[in-house]
């Protein structure tokens, strides 16, 4: 089947988001493997079979030799873009922001990776020195397991809300199952990784409200969730990261 490649609504690193149609094609470069691509479309093929409103799965294709997931088009304004729009109504998008989020870690997908296992690989690869990655690791290791699951990466650009106010969730490439916390600790440092720690403050307050959950359980899983993301990124970021894992006082 041809597409049209013309109307790019996103792109990020190594990958660029066409829309054709009523379809997404999401173009992957050479620096992601068919495996990684396979991955991501059969956690958001698995994602679907919750119940959650995604975009689903229409097919695997290439396209000039490059890999590509094609996806329904979802019509709608990203919270990102609504936040920005209409910030005196900024508070209400956050709270359904935090909403879609509760309903996200409410269901079970048995099949997704546990989300342990992906963070005890990247501590093992971040830039740490041995003690350092001990300390991580232990600190992983005694953590509650749970099987919710975690988007990844849940941030206010990740959430369509379309014409009738229906809020579909996009981008699963991280997906997991595991402890809700771990998930909201990462969302917490996106929001200061974009330079906005009014809004993560404030994103943090109403998470723990919302799901009855102590702040500073929360804050445990930071330096966790920071040395493992500290792996991908720029050099600035993993700076930044980097600084959660030192500033942190271990038990």
């Amino acid at each position: 089947m041809e597409f049209k490649l013309d109307n790019v609504i996103a792109s990020s690193r190594g990958k660029t988001v066409y829309r054709d149609g009523d379809r997404c094609i999401k173009v992957f470069d050479g620096t992601f493997s068919k495996a990684d691509v396979l991955t991501e479309a059969l956690n958001q093929a698995r994602i679907e079979e919750t119940g959650l409103k995604i975009p689903k799965v229409l097919e695997i294709v290439t396209v000039d030799g490059k890999w590509a997931i094609v996806s329904e088009f979802i019509e709608g304004d990203t919270l990102a873009s609504l936040m920005e729009k209409y910030p005196d109504k900024k508070g209400e998008y956050l709270e359904e922001f935090v909403d879609v989020q509760l309903d996200i870690q409410s269901r079970a997908c048995p099949a997704l990776r546990k989300i342990k296992d992906k963070m005890n690989a990247k501590i093992n690869a971040a830039d740490l020195d041995a003690t350092t990655r001990y300390e991580l690791h232990t600190r992983l290791d005694a953590m509650p397991d749970h099987t919710k699951v975690c988007h990844g990466d849940f941030n206010p650009t990740n959430v369509i809300i379309t014409r009738d106010g229906t809020p579909y969730v996009i981008d699963w490439a991280h997906a997991t199952q595991g402890n809700a916390s771990a998930d909201a600790a990462r969302t917490y440092l996106l929001f200061c990784l974009e330079g906005d720690e009014t809004t993560a403050k404030e994103y943090l307050r109403l998470f723990c409200r919302k799901s009855d959950t102590a702040m500073q359980y929360v804050q445990k899983w930071m330096p966790i969730v920071a040395a493992s993301q500290s792996v991908k990124g720029n050099a600035h970021e993993r700076e930044f990261l980097l600084g959660w894992v030192d500033v942190v006082e271990y038990e």
